[in-house]
């Protein structure tokens, strides 16, 4: 039998299996929804960040967004942080209300919530801080060891954001039971405020440490119009409203008050949207999720597809190991090239279309390393069973060194 018709049955087996397998409930939009979420966070970070080599082999991070402003409405697309957070807050409250129903407390809903988020980080970190030593040892530079750390830390904080969201569920259940889909808007408010504050008239005179404040209420927006959604408190008729006052929202903070138009930090500049969240942020965050709202129907249709439904539910099967691991599948193929020379789309800069067209080239391969990669690091995503205490505590012992190391090189 050919190869090709082989992989071909193997393959189609594979999506029978798994449609086989789906339950008639499940929320084939919201986990479309989330896979997208998820996929955009990977391909954002190997499209909008680069490297630069020196004569010595060292590679520097770079972004084609400091030098290539084109690049900016690429970010628009690519920065889904609003649709995550927001199918995070609607897949919360109906797990929170799941659990309340077979009797078990909230803590205890809160800790399993939580204990998942933490073993792939703790995972990776430990890993990475075997790996420090080792790669320094096989020659290769201390800058670009500092490099592959900042970079395997950088997509990690938002982990801790969403347990901290995450931990709130309680409380943004009894605000959507109590406001509806409105229970978002005293956060919509508070950011909003604080940019005033920051930007307006008498920015010059604002603590540098205003912009913290947009933390919290900054990331928890989408949360909570997930939650109100999950609650059934939003329909497509506030679908509709935030779509289109989200748009309106972001060409106005565009083109009249001039906010960055770039979502993620651009090296070089002083001002940023997403550390913490401005204004534009959430004005993009409203957008997508009235997006998401009215579209729902359709996704759910297209995703009764068994050949579009299997993909999917690969990938949120792999959620934390996509995002944990991503990074190191990108540097998997950049370290050892940089001891090679300079490869055009990986250890050059950043500041042509010819680098975008040659990085498009190199996506597959980091996509394959990733692969590689999840196929020995998904263990971490699951319960640790038959690993002793010991082991556990090594582990974190490991974690906590590299955290202290790559904060240090930030």
């Amino acid at each position: 039998m050919p190869t090709e018709t082989l992989i071909r049955r193997k393959a189609g087996a594979a999506v029978a299996a798994i449609e086989e397998r789906t339950p008639a409930h499940r929320d084939r939009a919201i986990d479309g929804l989330r896979a997208l979420a998820l996929l955009a966070v990977p391909t954002g970070h190997w499209l909008l960040g680069g490297f630069t080599r020196d004569a010595d082999g060292t590679l520097h991070n770079a972004s084609p967004l400091a030098t290539l402003g084109y690049f900016a409405p690429m970010s628009w697309v690519l920065q889904m942080l609003g649709i995550f957070f927001l199918v995070g807050g609607y897949s919360s409250v109906l797990s929170y209300r799941r659990s309340a129903a077979r009797g078990e407390s909230t803590g205890r809903w809160m800790r399993g919530r939580l204990v998942r988020l933490g073993r792939p980080v703790l995972g990776v970190t430990a890993v990475w801080a075997a790996l420090v030593p080792l790669l320094s040892a096989m020659g290769v530079p201390g800058g670009t060891v500092r490099t592959a750390a900042v970079l395997v830390v950088q997509p990690l904080w938002f982990v801790g954001i969403y347990a901290g969201v995450t931990a709130l569920t309680p409380y943004c259940v009894r605000a959507a039971r109590r406001l509806g889909a409105w229970a978002a808007a005293p956060l919509f408010g508070t950011v909003a405020v604080v940019d005033l504050l920051r930007y307006g008239p008498y920015g010059d005179a604002m603590p540098s440490w205003l912009g913290m404040v947009n933390l919290v209420p900054g990331w928890l927006f989408a949360y909570q119009i997930g939650v109100s959604w999950g609650e059934g408190k939003l329909g497509k008729r506030g679908g509709a409203l935030l779509l289109g006052s989200g748009a309106a929202l972001f060409a106005l903070l565009l083109l009249v008050f001039h906010y960055p138009a770039s979502m993620v930090g651009v090296p070089g500049e002083t001002r940023t949207n997403s550390h913490p969240p401005s204004l534009l942020v959430l004005a993009l965050a409203t957008f997508q999720c009235g997006a998401a709202v009215l579209l729902r129907d359709r996704l759910a249709k297209v995703l009764r597809r068994p050949a579009l439904w299997a993909p999917v539910v690969v990938v949120n099967l792999s959620a934390m190991t996509i995002f944990c691991w991503h990074q190191s599948a990108m540097l998997a193929a950049a370290v050892p090239s940089s001891f090679l020379g300079t490869f055009a789309g990986l250890t050059t800069a950043p500041d042509s279309l010819g680098w975008l067209l040659a990085r498009l080239a190199w996506m597959p391969v980091f996509a394959l390393a990733l692969v590689a990669i999840g196929s020995v690091t998904r263990r971490f995503d699951a319960p640790w069973k038959g690993v002793n205490r010991g082991r556990r505590a090594v582990a974190a012992v490991l974690a906590g060194a590299f955290a202290l190391y790559a904060f240090a090189v930030v």
